[in-house]
């Protein structure tokens, strides 16, 4: 997620912040402090009502955390990487790669989540209960009640049958376990989230002309960001459905053109970026090995006053940041890598013999030749 930084970790998991989760953060600490509990708890200062409004924000946080670690861990002891945690202005996204390995696995990373919410709405109330009951100032147990009825709430929100919402996740693992189909099942759950998202919007569009707050706006991003991710998911699932059965070897350009990567920038685009149909070249050292990978895009922007010194390999990607494959591996087992790669490209060998290239522009024309998805 663009705009995010890294704050530290927990339980061995990165978490990052996204610089809307300030927005966010501001948005709840006013409005408790300004609204909330001086309509519900009056007769305090107003530094008090900061204090706790602030410090109730800071908790609320925490616990959004709590729920994407009880993701994260779950998934991990279920063999799947998690890349990080990012808190942003709409809660959290545990990143992971890969998928899991069952429906029932599925179904565990998803519940705990809102398993984690749930405890801790239990915890707050049992804490506003027992600050209510030894006589303690309303402001404390205010805020303990405030954060149970928030975490009951997210884990209700992220029950809701749609994905990328826990709901949908569970929904998900449930078809996938009805159909024996996890692909299939991806793309009705992110149906589901879509129809969820444009619910949210329509909702929240008929209570901003009814009322004068900031209900029926929020409810109005909600439902987009919603609509966005699972549109997302959607496309994602549906490509996967797509490439479902496709090696490497069916996609891959043969023909590759290793270009000599001593060169300088200008006399390699003379005699190679313009001489051939390709976008990408495999480079070698002066002994002959491989050393990396340029693209024309990449080359393009050296400043033509530097073209004349800077060589090729001082440009290119590093072979060890090129994901490498094998030509009757799976086209799914890359694409992901190929994603995440600088340049977008995968190598492939054959007994430490380059044969091939998969690009982008080699995914995009197998996904429109190769069958039509076949979810319901």
């Amino acid at each position: 997620m663009e705009g995010s930084v890294r704050v530290g970790s927990a339980a061995g998991v990165p978490v990052r912040a996204n610089w809307s989760l300030l927005v966010a953060f501001w948005l709840i600490a006013w409005g408790l402090a300004t609204r909330g509990l001086p309509s519900a708890h009056p007769g305090y200062m107003t530094s008090a009502y900061w204090a706790a409004g602030i410090t109730t924000a800071l908790v609320f946080y925490l616990a959004l955390l709590a729920h994407e670690l009880s993701h994260a861990i779950t998934a991990r002891r279920q063999g799947i990487v998690v890349d990080g945690i990012t808190l942003w202005l709409f809660g959290g996204v545990t990143r992971m790669e890969g998928d899991a390995r069952t429906p029932g696995d599925g179904f565990r990373v998803a519940v705990m989540g809102p398993a984690a919410s749930l405890t801790l709405a239990a915890a707050f109330f049992s804490l506003a209960f027992v600050l209510d009951t030894a006589g303690a100032p309303a402001l404390l147990y205010g805020t303990a009640a405030w954060l149970a009825r928030m975490n009951l709430i997210l884990a209700a929100f992220n029950l809701l049958p749609a994905a990328p919402l826990d709901g949908g996740r569970i929904l998900q693992s449930f078809l996938w376990w009805r159909r024996g189909d996890h692909l299939s099942a991806a793309v009705t759950a992110a149906r589901a989230g879509r129809g969820m998202g444009y619910a949210l919007i329509g909702l929240g569009l008929l209570r901003f002309s009814t009322d004068t707050g900031l209900g029926g706006l929020w409810l109005v991003f909600l439902g987009w960001f919603l609509l966005m991710a699972a549109r997302s998911e959607q496309l994602a699932a549906e490509a996967r459905l797509h490439l479902e059965g496709v090696r490497v070897a069916d996609v891959m350009t043969t023909d590759v053109v290793v270009a000599p990567g001593w060169m300088t920038v200008e006399a390699f685009l003379e005699d190679y970026g313009f001489r051939h149909p390709f976008s990408s070249f495999p480079v070698r050292r002066f002994d002959g090995s491989l050393g990396g990978l340029v693209t024309l895009n990449r080359l393009k922007k050296v400043p033509a006053d530097q073209r004349r010194a800077v060589r090729v390999l001082d440009v290119a990607t590093g072979l060890q940041e090129v994901p490498t494959t094998y030509g009757d591996a799976p086209l799914l087992d890359i694409v992901g890598e190929m994603w995440r790669s600088p340049d977008g490209r995968a190598l492939v060998f054959d007994q430490g013999r380059l044969v091939g290239i998969v690009s982008p522009r080699d995914v995009a024309s197998a996904l429109q030749t190769s069958r039509p998805p076949h979810a319901e």
